[in-house]
């Protein structure tokens, strides 16, 4: 029997403190991968087309809904890359707002399982330098397929966890009802 990564895998008993997530792309990669909704498996999107490449771990909260129609996006920082599809134990610890075609949340996290980083528990405790070229990379990744890209905020912990909140609920709302007359 094969598991989809967005409907059963749980967001995490602990959510939304502390969330699975499951990583789409790798820190270091060029490949813009996303789930295949029909199938489970990961389809890739894109190759970038800058000389750019994830400065973080990306993925998404199983179980969620955002606005853009997806699972919520999620970057869990560790000092190690993560294999795609990957289930993470992360711990979130803020979350950045995009302005794309609408606005766009990244929940971002730590990797509760990583020493290095797991102490870490606001987004003031990561060095300036990370949140910089985090922010540099979401506003460039797209200038060359000429898309304008803004990070329009960082919030705290406690936005974050009424984000997962809200988009676990519209989960329950407007997806599994779905999924269970299919």
């Amino acid at each position: 029997m094969n598991n989809h990564p967005w409907h059963d895998i749980p967001v995490g008993e602990h959510s939304p403190e502390i969330v699975n997530a499951i990583i789409e792309i790798s820190r270091g990669s060029k490949a813009k991968y996303e789930v295949d909704k029909p199938s489970g498996l990961l389809r890739l999107d894109r190759v970038l087309h800058a000389a750019f490449y994830y400065p973080i771990n990306y993925g998404f909260i199983p179980q969620t809904y955002a606005g853009d129609g997806d699972p919520l996006d999620i970057l869990v920082l560790s000092q190690i890359d993560f294999e795609p599809l990957s289930i993470v134990t992360a711990k979130v610890i803020g979350v950045m707002r995009m302005i794309d075609k609408g606005e766009d949340d990244k929940i971002i996290a730590v990797c509760a399982n990583d020493i290095s980083v797991s102490h870490i528990d606001s987004l003031e405790e990561l060095p300036p330098h990370l949140m910089s070229e985090i922010k540099h990379f979401f506003e460039q990744y797209k200038k060359l397929e000429h898309t304008d890209v803004v990070v329009d905020q960082f919030f705290d912990k406690a936005k974050a966890m009424e984000i997962i909140q809200k988009n676990k609920a519209d989960y329950l709302s407007d997806i599994l009802p779905y999924l269970k007359r299919v």
